[in-house]
């Protein structure tokens, strides 16, 4: 068995390369896969990810800020990037400075971005973003949309890209507002497309899962890049494979009374008598605390219930008197069981919906202070 730490992010950058290669092998002709690698590819490690993304057929990347940009610009120094999020004067001298595309939205911007790009020599490349919907960054009057185009179109200063969008309700398979955003931009842009020749792009994960209306010049995908279902169900369904998993180690094994209790504020209490394994991993590392009695971890073969409340640094889990756990197993809070035929697998999807949340907040979640480790 491989060595592992108190509290280990496994990586299966194989499985990552063959997400993007299913997705690109799905889109319709014509259409690129941006892959989004903010927020440290979603938790799972930005350098890497983008590295084998790109390996996977990407064709561009796509990240939130001017310190992500710069930092993948120093290690990927041939790749297109786009930054996508708002950007102070400083953080736009970043970008500039890493050759990063850029999102603008205003006029006032726009002048900033053409008048601080000739001070770096370079001429930036921009993306113009309509908000068709979503209610955040963009423009939301076609009209201002098109002069802001015409307007970056005339100006030698900068070269006009694309044109872009972000849907709401992509992920709601029942919504009929992403097809109101859908066609609300297409009806828009292609023309627009015609026009100025920017290329059109408004897919995330799910979007491009469901819709090949949507994929236009090329899509950006998120979750689905990283084995996440953009559905909150099952990746499986979508043919995607889960690259993160999230383990620890039984550091000790401790035999409970009935009635006695484990962890801040008895929330658990034996109901007869037992054994718990101390488990050296808690909300520090991203096991929330609102996981406290309502999750299972896998040792061996099995799932076993997570008792008491989840610290900073352990968890408890109820392994019983007949269980053969021992002292130095490896715990699965997240991944497939590692012992051969077992199948039991814990998932993001599976945590998310405990927590009410969405997968990708818990990969997210994943603290810096866990080691992320490639394994093959």
């Amino acid at each position: 068995m491989e060595a592992f730490q108190r509290a280990t992010a496994w990586l299966d950058l194989g499985a990552l390369q063959r997400n993007c290669e299913r997705l690109t092998g799905s889109l319709s002709e014509g259409a690129g896969l941006c892959a989004v690698v903010k927020a440290d590819g979603y938790g799972h490690g930005m350098v890497e990810s983008a590295r084998t993304a790109v390996a996977g057929g990407a064709g561009r990347l796509a990240v939130a800020t001017a310190s992500e940009a710069f930092e993948l610009r120093q290690a990927l120094p041939e790749a297109t990037l786009l930054t996508m999020g708002a950007l102070t004067d400083p953080e736009l001298d970043v970008v500039l400075s890493a050759d990063a595309e850029l999102g603008v939205w205003r006029a006032g911007f726009l002048d900033a971005v053409a008048e601080r790009g000739a001070r770096f020599g370079r001429r930036p490349r921009i993306h113009v973003k309509y908000d068709t919907g979503m209610g955040r960054l963009g423009e939301g009057d076609p009209e201002i949309v098109e002069g802001l185009l015409a307007r970056a179109a005339a100006d030698q200063r900068v070269e006009l890209v694309g044109l872009w969008t972000h849907f709401a309700t992509a992920d709601e398979l029942d919504s009929g507002y992403f097809t109101e955003q859908l066609e609300r931009f297409t009806s828009f842009a292609i023309p627009a497309r015609e026009r100025y020749g920017v290329q059109l792009h408004a897919a995330n994960s799910a979007a491009t899962l469901r819709e090949p209306a949507a994929h236009l010049d090329f899509v950006r995908c998120g979750v689905a890049v990283y084995g996440l279902d953009p559905f909150g169900r099952d990746p499986g369904e979508q043919a995607l494979e889960p690259v993160l998993g999230l383990s620890s180690y039984v550091a000790d094994l401790k035999r409970f009374e009935p009635g006695s209790s484990a962890g801040y504020g008895r929330r658990w209490r034996a109901e007869r008598l037992t054994r718990l394994a101390v488990v050296p991993i808690g909300y520090g590392d991203g096991v929330r605390r609102a996981l406290t009695n309502n999750c299972e971890v896998l040792i061996g073969a099995d799932r076993y219930p997570l008792v008491g409340t989840v610290s900073m640094d352990n968890l408890t889990v109820e392994v019983g008197l007949d269980s053969d756990v021992e002292v130095g197993e490896e715990v699965v809070l997240l991944g497939a069981a590692r012992a051969a035929g077992s199948g039991e697998r814990v998932t993001a999807e599976e945590w998310a919906d405990r927590l009410q949340t969405i997968n990708y907040e818990i990969t997210c979640g994943i603290s810096p202070r866990v080691p992320r480790v490639q394994r093959r």
